[in-house]
């Protein structure tokens, strides 16, 4: 007889909050999650155990508390982390959701999709490698997609003997990387620890006697309540819709910003359909209101699966989303082979859409460390650029203001299988 997992959800009253975790692609973070899961009683040490055993016959011995985030077969052939994994653990305080981000440079656009719906941050860093092109990347990546702040996980303390010095080079080096980004490392977090053996992540470690900060969770345990986005207008980008026999279409997404109920007129933009919401489903229940970080699916009177498509988002009718003929937004130019100029027709990534944007205009360079405007109409940019450029989407597409609504004000550029920008969205031309 096949073994039978009985689950007994609670409803607990804890505040929630979505943790990304990032860092460079062999710095052990699928590890410290899988590790974070565990100590949390969040994955029963019968599931580890098996892990265990299918990581030894893969000679992938020690990989076992990876192979809980990495749910995907292909994923644990490889031994890396491809889409993202939602996994929940509690503290004390809080209820997180881990959006495991993955590491390798081809996944960085699931990271931007992912790390937009996380209200902080850890970074993992090994103690033996340092701050690698990756760890830049991601760091940026969080910065401009809203994180404001970061818990940096200085791991694989064991490969170098629980070194002080060593841990305190990384410190250094994470700090000026964090200050390039205009990140406050002062509130940064610095924790010793061993994702492998456990040191530091859920109790003190002896074997770091010089040390006496938060272990992981305790960090955790002490980060900020974000303040829901309840106040602003809904916007709910659409992940899909489907066609149920007996419930008509019905429409999924998360809801961003704002609430939605049943009996609001809503919109759909860039469509332009909508309807009287009939009824508002979540984990197979229906719901009275739908509320910022909930994933949702709902039918709408008169929405056919025609009528409504990924990457459109939901707003209400007198108060619908913005679609911009162009904008003018502050970019970063993170990998890109040559130089940038005036013309150029990147992908952009924004909340669940992927449009075709044109650089119409660079408006001026920016120095990112102190904000300032140093360079007039420049004629090109390069790696490492931060600056105001005005884009043109090729297709409509929904932006909002980020100083408005930051869920949706944020954006990826990709191009040639990678991620040359990130930005955010200063202002909108409808």
């Amino acid at each position: 007889m096949s073994e039978v997992a009985i689950v007994v959800y609670t409803m607990s009253e804890k505040a929630h909050q979505n943790l990304a975790v990032i860092g460079h692609v062999d710095h052990g973070k699928s590890t410290m999650v899988g590790r974070l899961l565990f100590e949390t009683g969040s994955v029963p040490e019968h599931v580890i155990e098996q892990y265990r055993e299918e990581a030894k016959e893969k000679g992938k011995g020690g990989f076992e508390f990876a192979y809980v985030m990495d749910g995907l077969e292909e994923e644990r052939e490889r031994g890396v982390t491809i889409d993202i994994a939602h996994q929940e653990f509690e503290t004390e305080n809080y209820e997180f959701t881990i959006v495991d981000c993955p590491g390798h440079a081809d996944f960085v656009k699931n990271m931007i999709t992912g790390a937009s719906q996380a209200d902080n941050a850890v970074l993992v860093v090994a103690a033996d490698d340092g701050v690698q092109p990756q760890t830049q990347e991601h760091v940026f990546l969080a910065r401009t997609l809203g994180i404001d702040e970061l818990i940096v996980a200085v791991n694989k303390m064991d490969v170098v003997d629980y070194n002080e010095s060593d841990f305190e080079q990384i410190i250094e080096e994470v700090q000026q990387l964090l200050n390039q980004v205009q990140f406050n490392a002062d509130d940064a977090t610095f924790i010793p620890a061993s994702a492998f053996d456990g040191d530091n992540v859920a109790e003190t470690s002896e074997n770091t006697d010089w040390y006496d900060g938060p272990t992981l969770l305790e960090a955790l345990n002490d980060l900020e309540e974000p303040a829901p986005p309840t106040d602003a207008a809904l916007r709910l980008p659409i992940q899909d819709a489907f066609k149920i026999s007996g419930a008509g279409t019905v429409t999924v997404g998360r809801v961003e910003t704002g609430t939605m109920s049943p009996g609001d007129e809503i919109v759909f933009q860039p469509s332009d359909s909508g309807g009287e919401v009939r009824s508002i489903e979540m984990h197979h229940e229906e719901v009275e209101q739908a509320e910022p970080g909930q994933n949702v699916g709902f039918d709408v009177r008169g929405i056919g699966i025609d009528d409504v498509r990924r990457g459109d988002v939901c707003g209400p009718a007198d108060n619908p989303p913005s679609v911009p003929e162009t904008f003018q937004a502050q970019l970063v130019v993170m990998q890109h082979p040559s130089a940038i100029t005036e013309g150029y027709t990147p992908v952009m990534h924004a909340h669940t859409s992927q449009v075709p944007v044109t650089l119409e205009s660079i408006d001026g360079k920016i120095d990112p460390a102190s904000g300032d405007m140093v360079d007039d109409n420049p004629e090109f940019i390069q790696n490492g650029d931060a600056a105001i450029c005005k884009f043109r989407p090729q297709k409509p597409v929904v932006l909002e203001e980020s100083q408005d609504i930051p869920e949706l004000g944020s954006f990826a550029l990709r191009d040639m299988g990678q991620t040359i920008g990130a930005g955010k969205v200063m202002e909108i031309n409808e």
